[in-house]
């Protein structure tokens, strides 16, 4: 569960699907020359049609990356206008040369890799409230969230109605394109803020983050007044890999 838990919430590599072909990892050497399948097929840098499609590819993975969880809005949004112009560009270089490979110049190899990492989700803190009382257990990380802010939000979230709030985790958007996500647990509630806008499976791979801190903690939870310092934070980790 911990390596999971670190892969998602970290913005670790992401499992790749089957429907289109892998992009490189990350720090991965991207090679530019043209290879040549096993089964004998061409390269797709050996033509641009196969190179087209190979992106339409890339574009269909997107969309089922996005509605999966894998990706935030952020990294779809920037990922498909990035396909898009690559594919347009290609079709103008067909266009205006096309018994030449000048459309080659165009092709952008390993630079959605650059795109997801740069729109990631990134944690930058978290605090731990106790549910009877209100009041915070800890601090953990980074978590520059003005506690006039995030108290009463906290307040609001718990009072409201499902209509409003609906039920489980939820994730608003606050100053600074930020993003502050809620975990209710039996205990406590795990606020956490992110960077930006994070996937659904970041969120779910909190949830499970706070299902555990809850499990080790579970005989001091259920004991008032309760005694931070005798907490275990497994968020600490993940913090620290971060940082």
């Amino acid at each position: 569960m911990l390596k999971r838990l670190r892969d998602f919430i970290l913005g670790g590599t992401q499992p790749q699907s089957s429907a289109a072909p892998a992009e490189p990892r990350q720090g991965a050497a991207v090679s530019t020359i043209p290879q040549t399948n096993t089964d004998g097929d061409p390269s797709p840098l050996e033509n641009p049609e196969a190179y087209l499609e190979r992106v339409q590819g890339k574009i269909n993975k997107l969309a089922e990356e996005f509605a999966s969880g894998v990706i935030n809005r952020s990294q779809f949004q920037e990922l498909y206008e990035h396909y898009r112009r690559e594919q347009q560009t290609v079709r103008r270089y067909v266009e205006m040369s096309p018994d030449s490979e000048e459309w080659k110049a165009a092709t952008t190899e390993g630079k959605s890799l650059v795109i997801r990492q740069k729109n990631v989700a990134k944690v930058q803190g978290y605090a731990v409230y106790d549910n009877l009382s209100g009041m915070p257990l800890n601090t953990i990380g980074e978590f520059e969230v003005d506690a006039d802010l995030a108290v009463p939000m906290l307040s609001s979230y718990r009072a409201a109605t499902k209509e409003i709030f609906g039920a489980g985790t939820q994730s608003t958007q606050i100053e600074g394109g930020r993003w502050l996500a809620y975990m209710p647990g039996e205990f406590t509630t795990l606020m956490t803020l992110f960077s930006t806008d994070p996937a659904s499976e970041q969120l779910e791979s909190l949830e499970e983050l706070h299902l555990l801190f809850e499990r080790a903690n579970r005989t001091l939870l259920s004991k008032q007044p309760i005694d931070p310092d005798e907490l275990v934070f497994p968020h600490k980790y993940f913090l620290g890999r971060h940082q």
